[in-house]
């Protein structure tokens, strides 16, 4: 193994604001803690959440880093202790509470996972927080089973690009909606049975078309709150995941006695270490088998270097993308 440098290149939120305030700087390399593993890191996953960060909407929790990013792929660079799973210079992926956009970070070794044969480091930075997302809120907190129907919204997002897949993976049928016909064929392509425009089609007409959604996974809030409630089947789960729209709506919730409707959501960073570890042990049995098969992949969009941070968030913010934005940090 190379030796570990005292200083890392690492993008900094130099105040908060728009995309052009990620900047490189230089940062000590971080010293792993009980229980950590240090990441010398290959690539990064961008998400919504470090959009919403450099904007100073969403801040980290207290002690952990200002730098951004909750996903990563890389070497094991050095072990602290406590740790028992993984040596220098394993390959793993990890979700970090922060930190990816860096040379080196630190993560909890129970939320690491060793690359399934076939992935690339860059598409491996892609797995972790979408992965652990869409099985813990679609699968656990959703309980979606074989036969039932998921809704997914954002149908082309790395949310939605892996709930169609993990989805029709455990034999359920998809509806996805999107934002242009490019987008809708890209969630057929995928496996979805119905694409939504959702520019020109009402979801919910749809939906109920099909016979309800049993579970509908939905990022966006505001008044897509009360259409997804008469989008739901009787007896349908309605998981919330991220207000792109707004966090605050006026619902009508005799939809949600009269259906028996369940309304629930999370947030993953805001997480015990327990937990997260628990929802990484899942994903590792019901979705890695079928990543080192082939059976589901990672949908990439593009990859920028990591001095171009500001870029990749700028193409985020433009909803062009289809599928995972990864910062290659060694190339």
């Amino acid at each position: 193994m190379p030796s570990i440098p005292t200083v890392m290149t690492a993008v900094g939120i130099s105040a908060p604001g728009g995309p052009e305030v990620l900047v490189p700087e230089t940062r000590p390399v971080p010293q792993p803690g009980e229980g950590e593993i240090l990441v010398r890191v290959r690539a990064a996953g961008v998400n919504r959440p470090d959009v919403a960060q450099r904007k100073g909407h969403y801040p980290p929790p207290p002690g952990a880093t200002d730098i951004p990013g909750l996903e990563l792929a890389g070497v094991v660079a050095a072990c602290g202790p406590g740790t028992s799973r993984f040596n220098p210079g394993d390959s793993v992926m990890a979700l970090v509470v922060g930190g990816a956009y860096a040379q080196y970070c630190t993560a909890h070794e129970s939320h690491a996972l060793p690359v399934p044969g076939g992935l690339t480091a860059v598409e491996a930075a892609a797995v972790p927080e979408t992965f652990m997302t869409v099985w813990h809120n679609v699968f656990e907190r959703g309980g979606l089973r074989s036969g039932e129907t998921l809704l997914v919204h954002g149908g082309t997002s790395g949310i939605g690009t892996t709930a169609i897949q993990l989805a029709k993976a455990f034999g359920a049928r998809v509806i996805a909606t999107a934002g242009s016909a490019e987008k809708c064929d890209a969630c057929v392509a995928l496996g979805a049975d119905i694409a939504v425009n959702y520019h020109d089609q009402d979801f919910v007409a749809v939906t109920k078309k099909a016979g309800g959604a049993n579970v509908i996974l939905d990022m966006v809030g505001g008044d897509y709150i009360a259409r997804n409630y008469e989008a739901a089947a009787p007896d349908g789960r309605i998981v919330q995941i991220a207000f792109l729209g707004s966090s605050k709506a006026t619902v009508d919730f005799m939809r949600l006695m009269l259906k028996r409707l369940t309304h629930t959501g999370s947030t993953l960073r805001s997480r015990s270490t327990a937990d997260k570890a628990a929802i990484a042990r899942a994903v590792e049995a019901h979705a890695w088998p079928l990543l080192a098969s082939g059976t589901v992949r990672p949908v990439m969009d593009m990859v920028f270097p990591l001095r171009d941070a500001a870029k990749a968030h700028a193409r985020m913010e433009s909803s062009v993308h289809i599928g995972k934005i990864v910062l290659d940090v060694e190339g």
